[in-house]
């Protein structure tokens, strides 16, 4: 991470400053996105910045960004910087405000862009470790929004990672799967592609989206439906997904052997994907 863009600015990543009352900083105030970048052009650059008009109008700060400028933006970051895979972060915070809560009537938004090599993928399917330390809360409006408040989803990684697993898996306050610490979690069950529902805490994914979309190409009917663990436990695959690594399979979960019964599937939702790159 070389230069990056800060407020309409480039500049070398140890030399730009943000506001030490950035509400951002200050009270996690704000949006991110993580987007892949291939051969300098952003995938699925609209689903992303769908999702972030979504979040800006939640935290009643629309206005103040200019989602068209942003999107110019993006698109002449993503092309400088010379890698043939990268990930694209875009952090957006209310800005500077007065000390207390209340945020200012007049936001004057920070815009905070980087670029970072492509993570390797997994050589291996992921083993899952149910988080018993935090819980996603699905009552909240900010379990659908990519908010900057990260903190349960580290925690849960935390311990997860403890246990030896590559992952968390997270429940709600119901004792439902919600999601893992930084994806979305997809079951194979019955010719049924199936997902935790909104309501249920999971993330509003752009490659969950996809999937979903890609299912019927699959020959399977695309369900967003409440999963317990127990669903994991017989189903026929079980897969992660997010933007930048898309479909992670799974194979072990709480140290028990699941999935791995139609491996084909998963290839062929890898090719559809791949396609929709070019």
């Amino acid at each position: 991470m070389s230069l990056v863009w800060l407020n309409g600015q480039m500049a070398e990543a140890a030399q730009a400053q943000i506001a030490v009352s950035d509400r951002g900083l200050l009270l996690a105030d704000g949006l991110f996105e993580t987007m892949a970048v291939h051969r300098g052009k952003v995938f699925d650059l609209d689903a992303h910045l769908s999702r972030l008009a979504a979040g800006l109008a939640l935290l009643k700060f629309a206005a103040a960004v200019d989602l068209g400028k942003l999107r110019a933006a993006i698109v002449d970051y993503a092309a400088t910087g010379g890698m043939v895979q990268a990930v694209l972060r875009l952090t957006v915070t209310r800005g500077a405000g007065p000390r207390g809560l209340l945020p200012p009537e007049a936001p004057a938004p920070t815009l905070l862009m980087t670029l970072s090599p492509m993570p390797p993928a997994a050589a291996a399917p992921l083993s899952l470790q149910v988080c018993t330390g935090t819980r996603r809360n699905e009552l909240s409006p900010l379990s659908r929004i990519k908010a900057l408040p990260y903190l349960d989803n580290v925690l849960a990684l935390q311990e997860a990672r403890g246990h030896g697993a590559d992952d968390a898996l997270l429940l709600n306050t119901q004792g439902r799967i919600a999601c893992a610490s930084a994806a979305n979690v997809f079951a194979i069950r019955d010719g049924r592609l199936e997902t935790p529902p909104v309501s249920d805490g999971a993330l509003p994914g752009t490659m969950r989206a996809l999937v979903l979309a890609l299912a019927p190409k699959l020959g399977l009917a695309p369900a967003e439906a409440p999963l317990g663990i127990e669903d994991l436990a017989g189903a026929d695959e079980v897969f992660l997904t997010n933007s930048t690594r898309r479909v992670m399979p799974v194979s072990v979960c709480d140290g028990k052997r699941i999935g791995g019964r139609c491996g084909r599937a998963l290839d062929a939702l890898q090719a559809l994907i791949a396609a929709r790159i070019g």
